[in-house]
């Protein structure tokens, strides 16, 4: 079986979407900055029959990103679906007129270089295998900036243009690019939200490989 990678693993949407993959018989390569919460992870996934590895490493470390990659593909097989979901930093979100281009370096390093960085590893293999699908999720200030959120609505804004352009130029080589939108906070037991019901609907993204953009509930106006 193939590897789904998963840049941005953790306890709440990450673990489910490792779940819901996993059910479905994907190897998973678990990727965040602390190898002894990604064990602890990948423990509880194997306790219901998900076979998981956590490899370390900071998005913003591209050296480190590599690394991880390459070992989760060695270790696991290539790479056909590769979701970026990391969380972002609080000190991302400044507001707009206290935000200096200094402060732009870490959301720009984050949301943009890190993807890039991402693709640049999986992609070969999913040229190889004939198939793939990249997965991207990110916050509402990805498609709606606000203004106390400057760093994260100008990093993602520059990721779903990055996402939306590979979408157009990878659909050829069969390799399907998709990204969701997750207005608010992800909460367990929220209708639209929860981690669960998120890990289904980037699961059918993968399965129906329809539209680029998805939405897990409407936008406030």
């Amino acid at each position: 079986m193939t590897t789904f990678a998963l840049v941005g693993a953790g306890p709440g949407l990450g673990a489910a979407v490792a779940r819901r993959f996993g059910r479905e018989g994907f190897d998973i390569a678990l990727i965040s900055r602390n190898q002894e919460r990604l064990d602890a992870l990948a423990a509880d996934l194997a306790r219901d029959g998900v076979s998981a590895r956590g490899f370390a490493a900071d998005v913003r470390d591209r050296q480190a990103l590599t690394a991880a990659l390459d070992a989760a593909t060695t270790a696991l097989g290539p790479i056909e679906v590769l979701q970026y979901s990391p969380v972002p930093h609080k000190d991302f979100m400044k507001p707009v007129l206290a935000t200096t281009p200094e402060d732009l370096e870490g959301p720009v390093q984050f949301s943009v270089f890190g993807p890039m960085t991402a693709l640049g590893q999986a992609l070969p293999g999913m040229r190889q295998l004939g198939r793939g699908t990249v997965l991207f999720v990110n916050g509402g200030s990805a498609v709606q900036p606000h203004p106390e959120r400057a760093g994260t609505s100008i990093a993602f804004a520059a990721e779903s243009a990055y996402a939306r352009m590979l979408h157009d130029s990878l659909a050829a080589d069969g390799i399907h690019v998709a990204q969701l939108i997750v207005p608010g906070v992800i909460a367990s037991g929220d209708p639209h939200t929860d981690p669960a019901l998120l890990a289904d609907t980037l699961w059918t993204m993968h399965e129906e490989r329809g539209d680029f953009r998805h939405y897990a509930s409407p936008l406030a106006t």
